[in-house]
Order: C-alpha cells, then structure tokens, then sequence
C-alpha cells in the first residue's frame, strides 16, 4: 500500500472546537469513531466500550462547562495496561485479571476530565515487553502494510490512530513503546521525560523508565492531548524556534549487532537538510552509545519480572517467563545499580553541551513480520528486537524526552520512514515544548499523510 492522497478525518483540534462551539455533538463524533472501529482489521483494540462511549458523549455534550473543555467530544483510545473504570486490564496477558477496574488512572481521568470520550482499549504484546503488538488476543497489523507489525508496545493505539479510528491515542514508553509504533505506523509520537505526566505503570513503571504519552496524526494533536496528560495548558500553544538551532545528526548503529537501513538513514539525511535550509546549525556526528548495555537491559528484565511476579507462571508466554527470570538474576548480580547509569548519563549530558536537539533514526529497519511472537523463542524475540528498533531505549533509562516524526516512504518495505528527536530535560515541560516546536516546524515543510484512506468527516 503506498501513502493515501484521501481526504483525511478532522483533527482533535478541529473536532473538540467544533464541539465546544455546538456545531457538532460529542455524541455524532462518537458514533462516527465507532462507526469507523467496526472496520477493523488490523486488531487495534482489544475492547470496544460502544454503549458506554455513547453514554459518556451524552455527558459531555450535557455538561454546563461543554465550551471550556479542549478536549470536548474526541474519542481517544486508551493502551490496555493502565486502568479503565469498569473494564478488565489484560495487558495482553492470559495471566491477568478479567475483573473490571475500580478506577481510572490518573491520565485517564484527565482525558474524560478535558471532555474526552473513551472508545475503547487497544492491544499490546503480553505485559507490554517487545515491540510487535501480538499476544494470546490476537495479532496487530500495521494500517500502511499489514504483513508487517504496527510495532510495540502501543502497536494497538498507533494502528487505531493511523488507520482513522481515531485521532488520539493513549500509549506508553518504555523502552520505546510510543517511539517505535509512532515510527511503524507513520504517526507523531512523544514520550515526556520525567516527572511530567503521571507514571503508575505496573508495579514500578520499569523502574521508573516508562513514560504515558500522545499518539496522533498531527504535532498540534499530540500537544493538546499532552497538555492535558500533564495539566500544562500551555503546552498546547505550539510555538516554532524563533533562533537557530544547535542540531546534532548522528546515524551511527548503538551497538555492534546493529545495522541501520539506507532509507532510514535518507529519511534522516532529508529531514536534516530542510532544517539546515530553514537557518538552523545542524552537524553530522556520532553519538556516544554507551558501550555496556547491562544497566539498561537489566531493568527491562527486572521490570518484567517485578510485573510478572504478581501472576501465574504457567499462564504467561515462554518468552516472558524467560525474560523474568533474568530479571531475577540481574537483581542477584547488582546490575540494577545507579553509578553506571550515572556515569552514562554524565556522559550524554556533556554531548548535549555542545547541542540544542539530537536527531537520529527511530528504527533500524523495517518493523517486524505480523505473526505469533509470542510463540517464538525469548532470544529469536530479544536478537529481532534489538536489531530493528535499538535507537529510542536510551533515552528511557536517562528520564530524558524523545519523540518520533515520520520522515518520508520506505518504497522498498512500504512502511513509513522516522525520525528520533531528543533534547535534554528542561523544567516544566520546557523539553517537551522544543520537541513539539522543532516538530511542528518539520511538519510545516516536510507535511506526511495522516492516515490510511479515511475519508474526511464533516
């Protein structure tokens, strides 16, 4: 399938004030959302809430605050591993719960809180720990080539919004599960750094590692929905560099095992060309990967063991029983210690004293086949995974925000290319502001298709 020239469906934006202003009910966008959803077949959503989105429409077109809210009447799709109230959290896991939430959590309160409806819950692999979205519910495809996987762990919300369900997605990153599937699916995606948005992601949100963030078509919709993630309105006044920015390129592989595809690399290379025509500063370099990669592949292991420990055994996949026990060795071992991190973080810190943004790839090559990971073997699933998408995981080990941007066609594949942005943390989401503003500046003279043949709604 090549990029569609359709018509494309209303922004967030442009739908929450078409609401707020009457000229559309949260109701009919509503009914259009899951008038959409019923043509999946990709296997975005693991639950559809029909009746009670309709419901929760109803209440927000009932409510007297209806024209203050940003986010009145867009339907939002919610990754499933965080509560939903009244909804089982599975995880992709046939060893959690079918019990229904009591409550929701924090960012989903929020969203419904803004005027947001919640349409449904999008699949992930099992406890949400590699990069193909496939589990025991089923398997994910990517909307632009459905041989190929959406990626993970937000693989259900990326499909849900590149395929037009929806215009707005709930995910989360850990080792690069917004990045990744943002990078597949041709979308914006951005992980805040620390301390933004609330985490309570599992038992310890990977040790602190896995950031809630926005999936979306367009860089002003990730923004609205970020700041309302982070009860930040400001950060949905999306503001371009009004100076020169400093802009390091680096291309090179993280690791030895790693080999990165010469479209990527193009996708990179021509989005740092339009940033150079557009006055900013921006050098090819190599960046300093740290060269031990146990304080980062420690805590992905022992955040699964820590989610896991809380379930049966026998019910989880191989791959996962397998990835938990390491994590158990880790702790064991000491390699769950700060100094190295410290170490590697001090390092990266004095590259960006030189730098405003970093750019890299997102991934290495193109996302995985669509099939039954799961099944597979834990080293056939960690080799594959680290061979395709090994540039976002970093940056989650440092707190630091990141963010993906779609950056051209991989004709060959026929998936999106991407482009990593990364700076370093600022207070009060100063960090997350530049990324949006670079963003939106790209977006601005590199457009990208938004979805995959969705007609326009009025």
């Amino acid at each position: 399938m090549t990029p569609s020239s359709a018509h494309e469906l209303a922004t967030a934006v442009e739908l929450a004030a078409s609401v707020r202003a009457g000229t559309t009910t949260a109701v009919d966008a509503t009914r259009a959302a899951l008038a959409r959803i019923e043509s999946d077949d990709v296997g975005a959503f693991q639950l559809v809430r029909a009746e009670k989105a309709l419901a929760e429409a109803a209440a927000v077109d009932a409510r007297a605050d209806r024209s203050s809210l940003p986010l009145a009447g867009v339907p939002v799709a919610i990754k499933d591993n965080i509560p939903v109230a009244g909804e089982p959290l599975r995880d992709g896991s046939a060893a959690t719960s079918d019990a229904p939430s009591a409550a929701d959590h924090p960012v989903v309160a929020r969203l419904r809180d803004a005027g947001a409806v919640v349409v449904g819950l999008t699949r992930v692999p099992e406890l949400c720990v590699f990069g193909a979205t496939d589990s025991v519910y089923g398997i994910s495809h990517n909307p632009w080539n459905r041989s190929r996987t959406p990626g993970g762990s937000s693989g259900g919300s990326a499909a849900a919004v590149a395929s037009g369900f929806v215009t707005i997605a709930h995910g989360n990153d850990g080792m690069g599960s917004i990045r990744i599937p943002a990078a597949n699916c041709g979308l914006f995606g951005l992980k805040p750094g620390a301390g933004l948005v609330p985490q309570e992601i599992g038992v310890d949100a990977w040790f602190g590692m896995s950031e809630n963030g926005p999936l979306a078509t367009t860089v002003a919709d990730a923004a609205l929905m970020l700041s309302v993630l982070a009860v930040r309105p400001g950060l949905a006044t999306v503001t371009e560099p009004a100076t020169p920015l400093r802009i390091a390129v680096a291309t090179n592989e993280p690791s030895a095992l790693v080999r990165t595809d010469s479209e990527f690399r193009r996708g990179v290379s021509e989005t740092a060309d339009a940033l150079r025509a557009l006055g900013h500063r921006v050098t090819e370099v190599s960046f300093p990967y740290p060269a031990n990669p146990l304080p980062l592949l420690a805590r992905w292991f022992a955040g699964t063991e820590t989610d896991a420990a809380l379930l049966e055994a026998r019910k989880l996949e191989p791959r996962i029983r397998t990835h938990a026990r390491l994590g158990r060795l880790a702790r064991r071992l000491g390699w769950l210690r700060q100094r190295p991190v410290d170490r590697i973080r001090a390092q990266v810190t004095a590259f960006f004293d030189d730098y405003d943004v970093l750019l890299t790839p997102t991934l290495a090559q193109p996302g995985l086949e669509a099939v039954a990971w799961g099944q597979r073997g834990w080293y056939q699933n960690l080799m594959a995974n680290i061979r395709y998408a090994p540039y976002p995981s970093l940056f989650n080990l440092l707190g630091w925000p990141a963010a993906s941007i779609p950056a051209g066609w991989h004709a060959t594949a026929e998936v999106p290319l991407a482009v990593q942005i990364v700076v370093a943390p600022r207070a009060d989401g100063a960090g997350e502001a530049a990324i949006l503003g670079l963003a939106a500046q790209i977006e601005r003279v590199c457009p990208w298709p938004r979805t995959v043949g969705v007609a326009r709604l009025p």
